[in-house]
C-alpha cells in the first residue's frame, strides 16, 4: 500500500513540474522588485530590451506544427491536447540570451487572422503585435517554471546548458479577428545582468 501511495505521489509531482501554476497577479510568484518590473511592464518587451543593449536580435529556434503543452491548450480554447502552430525564439542582447519566447496558434486560425505569423523569420513578433491596431491584448499571467518544465528544458537545450529553476515567466493571450495566439516569455538567468537604465 505504501508503494502505491509513493507511486501516486511521484506521478503527481511529475505532473506538477510539467504544468506550471499560473497567477493573474504578480504577487503570486514572489518576484524581486527588479524582476517584478520586467514581468509587469505593459510595453513591448522587444522595445525594452533594445533600449538596454547595443545590439538586439531575435534567434529563431523553430517554427512548426507541434503538440500543445499540458498547461496551454485551455488558454487557446482547445478541448484537449492537439497539434498547434508553434514558434520558439531566443531574444538576445549583445549576443547574450535574455528571454526564451514560445508562441502557439491553434491550427483552426486562418491566414487572415494572423497574416504575418508564418513570415516572421527572425523579426520580432512583439513589435508586430503592438503595431497592429486589430490585435486585442489579454491580461498577463505569471509563473515560476521548475527545471523540468518543458519550456525550461527547451531553453536549456537551445543554450546547451543546464538551467536550474525556477525561472520567472509570463504569458499573454492575443486575439485578432477570430484567431487566438498565446505568447509565453521565460526570463533567463542573464536578465539579472542586463543594463537597467534606458539610453538617453
Amino acid at each position: 500500500m505504501s508503494r502505491l501511495i509513493h507511486r501516486v505521489k511521484s506521478r503527481c509531482a511529475s505532473r506538477s513540474l510539467l504544468q506550471a501554476q499560473w497567477f493573474s497577479h504578480v504577487n503570486g510568484v514572489h518576484a524581486s522588485p527588479q524582476m517584478r518590473a520586467w514581468l509587469t511592464d505593459s510595453m513591448s518587451l522587444t522595445k525594452k530590451l533594445i533600449a538596454r543593449c547595443e545590439r538586439f536580435r531575435v534567434q529563431r529556434l523553430a517554427q512548426q506544427h507541434a503538440l500543445v503543452l499540458a498547461d496551454e491548450f485551455a488558454e487557446v480554447a482547445l478541448p484537449r491536447r492537439t497539434q498547434v502552430q508553434e514558434r520558439e525564439v531566443l531574444l538576445r542582447c549583445d549576443e547574450k540570451a535574455i528571454v526564451y519566447a514560445h508562441t502557439i496558434v491553434p491550427l483552426s486560425a486562418t491566414a487572415s487572422d494572423w497574416p504575418f505569423f508564418g513570415r516572421l523569420g527572425e523579426r520580432s513578433l512583439g513589435t508586430t503585435l503592438f503595431g497592429d491596431p486589430r490585435v486585442v491584448r489579454g491580461e498577463l499571467q505569471y509563473a515560476r517554471l521548475h527545471a523540468q518544465h518543458p519550456l525550461v528544458l527547451r531553453a536549456a537545450a537551445a543554450l546547451g546548458v543546464v538551467l536550474h529553476g525556477p525561472l520567472f515567466a509570463r504569458r499573454c493571450l492575443y486575439k485578432r479577428g477570430n484567431g487566438l495566439l498565446l505568447v509565453t516569455e521565460v526570463f533567463l538567468p542573464e536578465i539579472k545582468n542586463i543594463r537597467q537604465s534606458q539610453r538617453n
